[in-house]
Protein backbone atom coordinates (compact mmCIF):
# COMPACT_ATOMS: atom_id res chain seq x y z
CA UNK A 1 0.00 0.00 0.00
CA UNK A 2 1.51 3.29 -1.13
CA UNK A 3 0.71 6.30 1.00
CA UNK A 4 1.51 9.95 0.36
CA UNK A 5 1.22 12.53 3.11
CA UNK A 6 1.56 16.26 2.40
CA UNK A 7 2.45 18.86 4.98
CA UNK A 8 3.52 22.48 5.17
CA UNK A 9 0.42 24.28 3.98
CA UNK A 10 -0.96 27.33 5.71
CA UNK A 11 -1.82 31.00 5.47
CA UNK A 12 0.73 33.41 4.05
CA UNK A 13 0.67 36.98 2.80
CA UNK A 14 1.18 37.78 -0.85
CA UNK A 15 4.86 37.85 -1.66
CA UNK A 16 5.67 35.32 1.01
CA UNK A 17 6.98 31.78 0.81
CA UNK A 18 5.97 28.30 1.87
CA UNK A 19 7.58 24.90 1.49
CA UNK A 20 5.37 21.88 1.09
CA UNK A 21 6.59 18.39 1.79
CA UNK A 22 5.24 15.06 0.65
CA UNK A 23 6.41 11.86 2.26
CA UNK A 24 5.79 8.54 0.56
CA UNK A 25 5.73 5.14 2.19
CA UNK A 26 5.09 1.63 1.09
CA UNK A 27 7.39 1.29 -1.88
CA UNK A 28 10.78 2.44 -3.10
CA UNK A 29 10.46 6.19 -3.46
CA UNK A 30 13.02 6.40 -6.23
CA UNK A 31 10.77 4.22 -8.39
CA UNK A 32 8.34 7.09 -8.84
CA UNK A 33 8.31 10.33 -10.69
CA UNK A 34 6.50 12.84 -8.51
CA UNK A 35 4.12 15.61 -9.34
CA UNK A 36 2.38 18.49 -7.63
CA UNK A 37 -1.13 19.60 -8.54
CA UNK A 38 -3.52 22.10 -7.07
CA UNK A 39 -7.24 22.69 -7.02
CA UNK A 40 -8.94 25.94 -6.18
CA UNK A 41 -12.64 26.07 -5.22
CA UNK A 42 -14.86 25.64 -8.23
CA UNK A 43 -11.94 24.89 -10.54
CA UNK A 44 -10.41 21.81 -12.10
CA UNK A 45 -7.31 20.25 -10.63
CA UNK A 46 -4.32 21.73 -12.41
CA UNK A 47 -0.73 20.74 -12.91
CA UNK A 48 1.90 22.64 -10.94
CA UNK A 49 5.13 20.76 -11.58
CA UNK A 50 6.86 17.43 -11.72
CA UNK A 51 10.23 15.84 -11.11
CA UNK A 52 11.80 12.69 -12.50
CA UNK A 53 12.77 9.68 -10.44
CA UNK A 54 16.35 10.76 -10.05
CA UNK A 55 15.52 14.41 -9.55
CA UNK A 56 17.58 15.29 -12.57
CA UNK A 57 14.78 16.97 -14.48
CA UNK A 58 11.79 19.11 -13.59
CA UNK A 59 8.93 20.73 -15.46
CA UNK A 60 6.54 23.45 -14.36
CA UNK A 61 3.31 25.09 -15.32
CA UNK A 62 3.81 28.52 -16.85
CA UNK A 63 1.84 30.09 -14.01
CA UNK A 64 4.46 29.06 -11.42
CA UNK A 65 7.64 28.94 -13.47
CA UNK A 66 10.38 30.98 -11.85
CA UNK A 67 8.55 31.11 -8.50
CA UNK A 68 8.12 27.45 -7.53
CA UNK A 69 10.82 24.80 -7.29
CA UNK A 70 10.40 21.05 -6.90
CA UNK A 71 13.11 18.93 -5.34
CA UNK A 72 13.33 15.48 -3.85
CA UNK A 73 15.41 13.64 -1.30
CA UNK A 74 15.30 9.96 -2.15
CA UNK A 75 17.07 9.07 1.10
CA UNK A 76 14.18 10.63 3.02
CA UNK A 77 11.42 9.44 0.69
CA UNK A 78 10.25 13.03 0.40
CA UNK A 79 9.49 15.49 -2.35
CA UNK A 80 9.31 19.23 -1.77
CA UNK A 81 7.59 22.18 -3.36
CA UNK A 82 9.25 25.48 -2.54
CA UNK A 83 6.85 28.31 -3.30
CA UNK A 84 8.16 31.87 -3.43
CA UNK A 85 6.57 35.18 -4.39
CA UNK A 86 3.17 33.75 -3.64
CA UNK A 87 0.09 35.39 -5.12
CA UNK A 88 -3.56 35.23 -4.02
CA UNK A 89 -4.29 33.20 -7.15
CA UNK A 90 -2.01 30.47 -5.80
CA UNK A 91 -4.62 29.77 -3.14
CA UNK A 92 -5.70 26.14 -3.49
CA UNK A 93 -5.45 22.68 -2.04
CA UNK A 94 -2.11 21.27 -3.13
CA UNK A 95 -1.71 17.58 -3.86
CA UNK A 96 1.34 15.46 -4.44
CA UNK A 97 1.14 12.43 -6.69
CA UNK A 98 3.35 9.49 -7.64
CA UNK A 99 3.77 8.04 -11.10
CA UNK A 100 4.96 4.48 -11.73
CA UNK A 101 5.63 4.82 -15.44
CA UNK A 102 8.93 6.05 -16.74
CA UNK A 103 9.15 9.76 -17.44
CA UNK A 104 6.92 12.45 -16.06
CA UNK A 105 3.50 13.81 -16.94
CA UNK A 106 1.59 17.06 -16.64
CA UNK A 107 -1.75 15.23 -16.59
CA UNK A 108 -3.44 14.01 -13.44
CA UNK A 109 -4.32 10.82 -15.31
CA UNK A 110 -0.60 10.04 -15.53
CA UNK A 111 -0.31 9.50 -11.77
CA UNK A 112 -1.18 6.43 -9.79
CA UNK A 113 -1.17 7.53 -6.17
CA UNK A 114 -2.31 10.72 -4.50
CA UNK A 115 -1.99 12.40 -1.16
CA UNK A 116 -4.89 13.89 0.76
CA UNK A 117 -3.92 17.48 0.00
CA UNK A 118 -2.82 20.46 2.04
CA UNK A 119 -4.44 23.90 2.00
CA UNK A 120 -2.45 26.92 0.92
CA UNK A 121 -4.08 30.30 1.36
CA UNK A 122 -2.43 33.49 0.16
CA UNK A 123 -3.89 36.72 1.44
CA UNK A 124 -3.65 39.99 -0.44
Amino acid sequence: QVQLVESGGGLVQAGGSLRLSCAISGRTFSSYAMGWFRQAPGKEREFVGTITRSGGSTSYADSVKGRFTISRDNAKNTVYLQMNSLKPEDTAVYYCAARRQFGYSDSARGYDYWGQGTQVTVSS
